[in-house]
């Protein structure tokens, strides 16, 4: 009951995050800045105030993450621990005859 809550949750917040991510504007969008030029919204430069849009991405970032772990979590305790080598059947190496052994390469 709870895993089915937290999966609505994870669903609901990714559809939100790409929706916010998209609804942002550019911090900067003219060509200058793609190539080092200094404009007032540069990755470095001075920032203004965070937007409501900036906060919501922040938000449901932490919360994407958070349902993330949170499901991964559950799922590692719903089958148990296991390792990719559990159902490999290992045969053991039989010893090299002295006789048997392959010419050398040239």
């Amino acid at each position: 009951m709870l895993t089915t809550l937290i999966y609505i949750v994870h669903i609901f917040v990714s559809f939100f995050l790409i929706i916010v991510v998209l609804l942002q504007s550019g911090k900067s969008g003219d060509i200058a800045a793609a190539f080092g030029g200094q404009g007032s919204q540069t990755a470095f430069g001075p920032r203004g105030a965070a937007t409501i849009l900036t906060k919501a991405t922040t938000w449901c970032a932490i919360i994407f993450m958070l349902t993330s772990i949170t499901l991964s979590i559950a799922a590692s305790h719903k089958t148990g621990p296991k390792s990719v080598l559990t159902d490999y059947k290992s045969t053991p190496a039989a010893p090299a005859k002295p006789g048997n052994s392959p010419a050398p390469k040239k």
